[in-house]
């Protein structure tokens, strides 16, 4: 990787889960791998008063925990640690911004990046500090951690006080899944290729699933899990930006803007969901006691920092339609939940069948052709085709054409965050939402919101370790349709 400018990073909430199990280890590779690093620094924030010995041990200990032994060495860390520092900063106390100040009065006119790894109720009042404190530069960035807001008027407020702050080219609203490997690919197999775009409509898709499914828990963030639930949690942001990239038209460019306009217009071509179809095209579920392989697991309500009684949902599946010429007719099926049966998650196009079956299926195998992108926990494609079972006669089986992208090429796929924070120090905002493309997503959601608060669709049990609850696959089955692993 070539040499990048001088910047600094300024984590907030530095020695928290976000920073030390994803960011840190991001940082850690990227420099690991680039030719010259000699003007970066990363200064971790947080309310804990840790000296920077200690709060170098714990990163650490964490680095050694997320990043594989292969991938560690002892001189690469030493190098990564020189960057290093730590400032103890209570983000709702004023003064404390002036030890950053401090920290960073020699920076001259390098990048400046500012990380929100913080609960969101409190990025207003981080960039309202840095503001006062005379730290936002012309070469600053600011970067939001979803969930961004609890709803739209939520959401416009915390973009209206950041926006204060920033210039919109500066403020970098993260989604993870943007950055996976599989996510870019996906764009080049749409627009870099030929042979997918003539199929790539209503005429021959019969369906489209996104599913992300988790077989972890709440994981110690009972309290925040709770206030927040699935829909707002994964649905808002990521299921719904990977729609987009299915959905959209083929943009003039890959230039930010342009590629982020047609993200817009697909979430405006959302179909609402209000009044009596958010029975009909939603499920909200929430797991209870099972077994993920042969481990028990408690239910949700038995779970740390849980209040008896919760009706936060862990599972939600949802039928979603554009209306547009592309699309008319071709039911979009999200999915997501905790305590799955299995970590998965991808994007299947079932296409239609053939108009006139002239060869049979043996086995009543479906005769359709099938695309399987994989994000999770392996990512890469793969195309169902039909071929002649060898022999006599003229039957057909599915096959599968594969394509794992880590034996592929051979080399170390990067996280997501690696990329994302490299573009974020570079300036490029294509992967990141505009505002307006999150003020669409919660239009769109927010009935879908309202309707659940007001009890108007009930809470589904699921044990823990399935696929959810069974009114997500009759949901689908009404359409005639199957999830992947059912069908």
């Amino acid at each position: 990787m070539a040499a990048l400018e001088a910047f600094d990073f300024i984590l907030f909430g530095g020695s928290g889960d976000l920073a030390m199990r994803k960011l840190l280890p991001a940082l850690y590779y990227r420099h690991r791998d680039s030719s010259a690093h000699a003007a970066w620094r990363i200064v971790g924030t947080g309310r804990q008063p840790l000296s920077r010995e200690e709060y170098l041990a714990l990163a650490l200990e964490n680095c050694r925990l997320y990043v594989p032994v292969k991938d560690f060495s002892d001189s690469a860390w030493a190098a990564f640690a020189q960057r290093l520092d730590y400032l103890r900063l209570d983000a709702n106390q004023e003064q404390d911004y002036q030890g950053l100040v401090e920290k960073l009065k020699d920076a001259g006119s390098r990048v400046r990046v500012f990380y929100l790894a913080t609960a969101p109720s409190l990025f207003a009042g981080i960039c309202a500090s840095l503001g006062r404190a005379g730290l936002v530069t012309p070469d600053s960035r600011v970067v939001l951690e979803k969930p961004l807001g609890r709803d739209l008027a939520s959401a416009r407020r915390i973009n209206e006080d950041v926006g204060a702050v920033f210039a919109e080219h500066q403020i970098f609203r993260i989604d993870h899944y943007l950055g996976k490997e599989t996510v870019q690919n996906l764009i080049a197999l749409r627009f870099g290729n030929v042979l997918f775009e003539p199929l790539w409509n209503r005429s021959w898709v019969h369906d489209v699933q996104i599913t992300i499914a988790e077989t972890v828990g709440v994981e110690g963030r009972g309290e925040f899990y709770d206030s927040t639930g699935a829909l707002r949690d994964m649905v808002q942001n990521h299921l719904l930006q990977l729609l987009c990239i299915v959905a959209m038209e083929p943009p003039a460019s890959i230039d930010a803007d342009t590629m982020r306009d047609e993200k817009l217009k697909v979430l405006r071509a959302l179909k609402p969901i209000t009044g009596e179809d958010v029975a009909a095209r939603t499920v909200r579920g929430q797991y209870r006691a099972g077994a993920i392989g042969h481990k028990p697991v408690p239910g949700y309500l038995e779970e740390e920092g849980i209040p008896a009684g919760s009706r936060t949902e862990t599972f939600v599946a949802i039928k979603a339609e554009l209306g547009n010429w592309r699309w008319a007719g071709v039911p979009f099926y999200l999915r997501t939940g905790k305590r799955m049966q299995d970590r998965l998650a991808e994007i299947v196009i079932n296409f239609r069948g053939v108009p006139h079956p002239m060869l049979r299926a043996s086995s009543g195998e479906s005769a359709s052709n099938r695309l399987v992108i994989s994000l999770q926990p392996d990512e890469g494609l793969r195309l169902d085709l039909m071929a002649k079972v060898p022999g006599e006669g003229m039957h057909l089986q599915p096959i599968q054409l594969d394509v794992a992208l880590s034996e592929t090429y051979r080399t170390r796929q990067w996280d997501a965050y690696e990329r994302l924070i490299m573009d974020v120090i570079h300036g490029k905002l294509t992967l990141f939402m505009r505002r307006d493309e999150l003020d669409a997503a919660w239009l769109w959601l927010e009935p879908i919101l309202n309707a659940w608060e007001r009890g108007g669709q009930p809470l589904k049990s699921y044990p823990a370790g399935t696929w959810g609850p069974t009114a997500s696959s009759a949901l689908i089955a009404r359409d005639g349709h199957a999830w992947r692993e059912e069908s």
